[in-house]
């Protein structure tokens, strides 16, 4: 038990490291556009959401997947540790976010049970896992442009589907409500994918807190690789287009994820 405070200060670094919290702030605007304002009971929903998206980041930095040595800024945690230490802490923080959902105070059972569901679909094969493992096993090969996005709507727009889902189930959306939340985050996890891309070729690393380049010197499939950078950009505004299109329904309560999806377009990190 001596060594097991390593573990969490490990942990510690990796959550620390800042980000932009994106999915857990989705969560709670996907919440907010239903009126719901109470965050006690969505806390530790959006706390898990952040819990798998950092040990997928933990585990993407791995020599053996990405391998980049930079992640938010500072040395990627098998750099900062190393490599059992990253591999183990990125399983306890899996673990432990679905745990949160099964403790998260003031919803249903019904309610925390469609959230573990909707959270591992999201994180494992059918999702982030998957799109991981075709991104690994593309690299360096040619794709169409329905495989690319069929690519990253399980690596990354699962998750933010996933986020937006998570915060509509805790605040009791309706079947409608839920779906056009999905519709919306459909788009917007692409859009976040396209924009990714776009910074790849014109970004900054010491703004992207990453490695600004890595995906095109892997010789990676991306939208601008596919589209070019102005047919990259213009991928990016139609999806913006699409996603605010996709909240018609929803009044003033909705303004948090139109703003949400014009930082995620605009933004240069």
């Amino acid at each position: 038990m001596g060594l097991l405070p390593v573990f969490f200060e490990a942990s510690e670094y990796s959550l620390e490291l800042g980000g932009k919290r994106i999915r857990p702030t989705l969560c709670y605007a996907a919440a907010c556009s239903l009126g719901s304002l109470e965050t006690e009971s969505i806390d530790l929903v959006a706390g898990a959401l952040e819990l798998i998206h950092t040990y997928s980041l933990i585990h993407d930095d791995l020599p053996a997947m990405d391998d980049d040595d930079l992640r938010r800024g500072k040395p990627s945690l098998h750099k900062a540790y190393d490599e059992a230490t990253a591999i183990l802490v990125g399983d306890g923080l899996q673990a432990r976010a679905f745990e949160l959902l099964a403790d998260a105070p003031g919803l249903s059972a019904e309610q925390r049970i469609a959230m573990v569901k909707v959270l591992a679909q999201a994180a494992g094969p059918a999702g982030m896992v998957g799109g991981q493992f075709i991104d690994i096993q593309a690299t360096g090969s040619d794709m169409t442009l329905e495989q690319l996005v069929s690519m990253h709507s399980l690596k990354t727009g699962a998750l933010i589907r996933a986020s937006l889902a998570l915060g509509g189930i805790a605040a009791g959306g309706s079947e409608r409500e839920l779906g056009a939340l999905d519709e919306y985050g459909t788009h917007i996890g692409l859009a976040f994918q396209v924009v990714d891309d776009i910074l790849d070729v014109e970004g900054d690393t010491e703004k992207l807190g990453k490695t600004q380049g890595k995906d095109s010197e892997a010789n990676k499939p991306t939208y601008v690789k596919l589209l070019g950078l102005d047919g990259a950009k213009a991928e990016a505004q139609r999806l913006l287009a699409s996603a605010l299109a996709a909240l018609d329904g929803f009044g003033e309560s909705a303004d948090l994820l139109r703003d949400l999806a014009r930082y995620i377009v605009e933004r240069d990190r």
